[in-house]
């Protein structure tokens, strides 16, 4: 998600206060009239967009900047609710696109969902000349389906290992000596001993987060890239066994939600958290005192020299079909995802970590960050965005999901890994009449 994004500077300190709900907002608004009448006024453009949090500022200070090149296009932006949006944004398609925006977030792991169920829903972006090569090839095929793309990559999660200095110092252990999950393990072990704190925080019977982030970091997800249900994937039991031995030594802090990650990031009674880049935000508002205490490691890899690259978190920007204005709102949407300085803005001042490849050659990438003990953290997820294998979503990607938490859920209270993946893949059959692929 870019679900609570966040990024550079003390300015992000509400990127973790949730959008409040704006107010309704005509996708056949009329054109501003503050200027007059005349020629002016019958040009211009007011395209309408839905957003939530703050990605809602990050809109608006693009328009600001668009604007000086193209003073005839006005942006109206709603900010509501995440689920406000996708509410409404599935009543206006299935009403043949009444009531909807000229622009509209949605994030990654719904786009394919969204295509699936109104084929016909939005812009075919592909034919009016966006072919995403600027961008990495997991949001490429995210974005994109039978050749066409359909939504401009916009922010993503490139994940980490986030980590207290001042514990791993306290208990003799070197973060860089980590490099794979079994020394993750090891180093927990110790830790644990000697400091009393927690490896990490998990929500261990409603959030799968750490077991979303294994999955995509071996390369496999819920389904197969042609939909098939793929928990009995020996990489995904791989995956669930690795957090059932944290579970087993005991390095697992049961938290609930997102509030008690958050506690325990503070507090101190976890050593690390894995979250995407956008949890910094988090940890310099919410953990001030910690300020030079942490560090970050990429993800632990299954074994020596394999990926420790993952994304967990990100969207898009999609244009319906029914919009009024569809060469206008593809110009500003295209501006917005593919100017570097735009999308350093975004990053800067609303936390959200960009997809646009080339924006990694700004300066601020090669940055020292002081909260971090001068660690260069941006280049390190820049560096990761190209190595991120694809996770595929499908229409179905909820009911997977609630399949997958049970799953996680009956391996901390005991069950092989082997057993709980496949009943889940057995359940998500029932509900979904997918085939399941057996190993």
């Amino acid at each position: 998600m870019n679900k609570l994004s966040k990024g550079i500077g003390l300015l992000l300190a509400t990127s973790v206060v949730l959008g409040a709900c704006g107010n309704s907002n005509d996708n056949n608004a009329a054109p501003s009239s503050d200027s007059g009448s005349g020629a002016a006024d019958e040009n211009k453009v007011t395209l309408s967009a839905w957003a939530w949090n703050v990605n809602v500022g990050a809109l608006n200070d693009a328009m600001e900047l668009y604007k000086k090149d193209h003073p005839n296009v006005e942006l109206k932006v709603e900010d509501m609710g995440r689920l406000d949006v996708y509410d409404k944004l599935s009543t206006g398609l299935a009403a043949g696109g009444q009531g909807l925006p000229d622009i509209v977030l949605v994030e990654d792991d719904r786009i394919q969902g969204y295509l699936d169920a109104f084929p016909k829903g939005f812009l075919n972006l592909s034919d009016k000349g966006f072919d995403g090569k600027d961008f990495p090839a997991f949001k490429q095929q995210l974005t994109s389906k039978d050749g066409s793309y359909y939504a401009l990559p916009f922010d993503a999660g490139p994940t980490g290992l986030f980590y207290r200095r001042d514990i791993f110092d306290k208990a003799g252990v070197k973060a860089e000596s980590i490099e794979t999950w079994d020394d993750f393990i090891a180093a927990g072990k110790t830790i644990k001993e000697k400091t009393g704190a927690y490896l990490l925080p998990a929500d261990k019977f409603k959030d799968d987060a750490n077991f979303r982030m294994m999955l995509n970091e071996l390369g496999v997800f819920y389904f197969d890239k042609d939909g098939n249900i793929d928990f009995n994937n020996p990489k995904a039991v791989q995956a669930l066994d690795t957090l059932k031995k944290l579970g087993d030594a005991d390095l697992v802090k049961d938290v609930n939600g997102w509030d008690g990650t958050v506690s325990a990031t503070v507090d101190g009674s976890v050593a690390t958290v894995p979250f995407g880049a956008w949890y910094y935000g988090t940890i310099i508002d919410q953990a001030k005192d910690t300020n030079g205490k942490w560090g970050v490691i990429q993800l632990p890899a299954f074994e020596k020299g394999g990926n420790r690259a993952a994304n967990l978190g990100g969207s898009s920007w999609m244009i319906p079909s029914a919009t009024k204005h569809p060469d206008e709102a593809f110009e500003f949407a295209k501006y917005f995802a593919t100017t570097p300085e735009v999308q350093q803005m975004a990053m800067e001042k609303h936390g959200l970590f960009p997809s646009l490849l080339s924006t990694y050659s700004q300066p601020i990438f090669q940055s020292d960050v002081a909260f971090f003990g001068g660690q260069k953290i941006w280049k390190l997820f820049a560096d990761e965005m190209k190595s991120i294998p694809t996770p595929y979503y499908t229409k179905d990607y909820a009911i997977a999901m609630d399949e997958a938490v049970k799953a996680q859920a009956h391996v901390f209270m005991g069950q092989s890994a082997k057993e709980a993946l496949k009943s889940a893949a057995d359940s998500l059959k029932s509900r979904t009449k997918r085939n399941v692929n057996n190993y």
